[in-house]
């Protein structure tokens, strides 16, 4: 996202000094010229604001997209460690049920 937001700035840079020279270049009356200059820096300003909200919202919900996306394999991975775990634990207690039996053979004995 950072070469598109570098991009999206330049583009708008380059617009705005694009349409500063052409209104400096107009032959036209410098208080026409200064209000234009004005009012084109504070539409410059508005779109930047506005692309700024785009890509914040952008941001927030990819942010939010890969939150969801690590919640639900975290999930998965203890589902499966607990699967794991239990089989372990079966045979574990299986192992140990038979050296009892064997425990028990030899105190026979």
């Amino acid at each position: 996202m950072g070469k598109e937001s570098s991009t999206l700035l330049g583009i708008l840079a380059g617009t705005a000094i694009g349409a500063t020279l052409g209104i400096l270049f107009a032959p036209d009356k410098g208080s026409n010229t200064r209000q234009r200059i004005a009012d084109e820096a504070a539409a410059a300003r508005d779109k930047m604001s506005e692309e700024a909200h785009h890509l914040r919202d952008k941001v927030a919900d990819t942010v939010s997209s890969k939150k969801e996306s690590l919640d639900e394999k975290i999930e998965h991975i203890m589902s499966d460690a607990s699967h794991k775990t239990e089989d372990v634990i079966t045979t574990l207690e299986k192992k140990l049920s038979d050296l009892k039996a064997k425990n028990k053979k030899y105190q026979k004995s």
